[in-house]
């Protein structure tokens, strides 16, 4: 193979093992589309599509270092925070951010093959491995030419209240794109430029790894899978340079509820259990209890009711014993109602209507500023009486969460209503039922 030429090694795998174009993308992690462009002749330069295509096919470290890429299987000494010294866990903490910073750039620059970047549950495998093998004793500092301080950890912080704020209010499409230009033009400058003390060095990259969650948790929110998977990763790396067990738990949560949203209920499961061990290791209880109802909903989605309700049941006793003074600002959202509506998906998955609508109602109750969510646990109630045998109620509340869809940039809430439309389709002879139906495609557009 020619250096970097993947368009001749993505023919020759064609080749020699039956694979289609759709397989090939599925295995390094891109559209079929783009591996299309590839074959065709578009050259591929960018470091980072470069690493995927040779973490998904495996190449020995000779190929990998033709592509101007790293070696994966140096020889390193254990040391008693790396038992084995074969784990791809060495990367430093310029490594990350030089990663991370390439991801904002390329998305602020629309690049063709972050837009056709596709989620991939092995893609969550490497990463989790990193959080929990990698040393962290590294420090975090840097001679740059523009000082940083606390003034500027703290307005990135002001920035990710903000952009969470509108998250909530508004969806993830809101500003997501105006997310990443700050993240691309006031953040990177900092990290890469800036003058830091290893204190203020893990400060900031913890600050800048909750930002880039958000960013992450926004693409989420559009349907933009496979760019949401590397903002999440490129956020659990930071804060694991950062050394914060506890944001490290939230961020592996976040994979959890996107895996089990895409179905791949096993990755969801064993996330949600490193989510629960790490938050265990930050001794932080409320975090632990979250990553206990992301484990249950997984379970519940693969129609595991002994294991959810176990985990419910664990989660429960977690929050009670709970000390919430000292929660992290970016747990806020994890209250009364936030668990009502979880208990409530999960036993509307298992087919248990009565305790759905039960936890569901409950959840109603909730902070009227989380116009999203609200719009959510009222999809989630019309959706338990649809299943109940009750269209017209259905009908009517569903009505109510179309209204604040309306408002809203976010594809999962397009979602959730478009399924609502389709279990009711079997009443649309109901005046009530016909009406719903046609506003919701009067509201969102016709249904293609």
């Amino acid at each position: 193979m020619r250096v970097r030429d993947i368009g001749t090694f993505f023919r020759l795998l064609a080749r020699h093992t039956g694979a289609s174009q759709t397989r090939i993308g599925a295995v390094v992690g891109l559209e079929q589309g783009y591996v299309s462009r590839v074959i065709a002749g578009r050259k591929v330069t960018s470091i980072d599509v470069l690493e995927r295509i040779a973490d998904g096919c495996g190449m020995p470290d000779e190929i990998r270092m033709s592509l101007g890429l790293a070696p994966r299987h140096q020889t390193r000494r254990p040391t008693p925070d790396s038992p084995r010294g074969d784990v791809p866990n060495d990367r430093s903490w310029r490594e990350d951010v030089r990663a991370a910073t390439q991801l904002w750039e390329g998305d602020v620059n629309r690049r063709d093959m972050l837009r056709q970047t596709v989620f991939s549950s092995a893609g969550y495998t490497l990463p989790a491995l990193r959080w929990f093998t990698a040393p962290t004793t590294q420090p975090v500092t840097q001679k740059g030419q523009r000082s940083v301080g606390q003034p500027d950890i703290d307005t990135i912080r002001e920035m990710t209240t903000t952009y969470r704020r509108l998250d909530n209010q508004h969806g993830g499409g809101h500003a997501r794109e105006t997310l990443a230009r700050y993240l691309n033009h006031e953040v990177t400058p900092l990290l890469t430029e800036g003058r830091y003390d290893p204190a203020t060095g893990r400060k900031l990259l913890a600050a800048v790894a909750e930002l880039t969650q958000l960013a992450g948790w926004q693409a989420y929110d559009t349907a933009e899978h496979g760019l949401a998977q590397r903002y999440l990763t490129h956020a659990l790396d930071l804060a694991r340079a950062a050394d914060d067990a506890g944001l490290g738990a939230e961020i592996l949560a976040a994979m959890s509820h996107q895996a089990t949203y895409l179905g791949h209920n096993a990755t969801g499961v064993d996330l949600a259990r490193a989510a629960r061990q790490t938050a265990q290791r930050a001794g932080l209880a409320v975090l632990t209890a979250e990553a206990l109802v992301m484990e249950a909903h997984a379970h519940a989605a693969a129609r595991n009711e002994r294991a959810c309700t176990t985990a419910l049941h664990q989660a429960e006793q977690t929050l009670d014993r709970a000390d919430r003074s000292s929660d992290p600002q970016w747990l806020g959202y994890f209250d009364e109602a936030y668990l009502s509506a979880k208990f409530g998906h999960c036993f509307h998955a298992l087919g248990r209507h009565q305790q759905a609508e039960r936890f569901t109602v409950r959840s109603l109750q909730m902070d009227e500023r989380y116009i999203r969510g609200k719009a959510f646990n009222l999809t989630l109630l019309a959706s338990i009486h649809a299943h109940h045998g009750e269209p017209d109620r259905a009908s009517a509340i569903g009505a109510k969460a179309l209204a604040l869809t309306s408002q809203l940039r976010s594809a999962r809430a397009v979602r959730y209503l478009r399924d609502l439309q389709t279990d009711l389709t079997v009443h649309r002879r109901r005046p009530a039922v016909r009406h719903f139906i046609n506003r919701v495609d009067v509201t969102l557009g016709q249904r293609r």
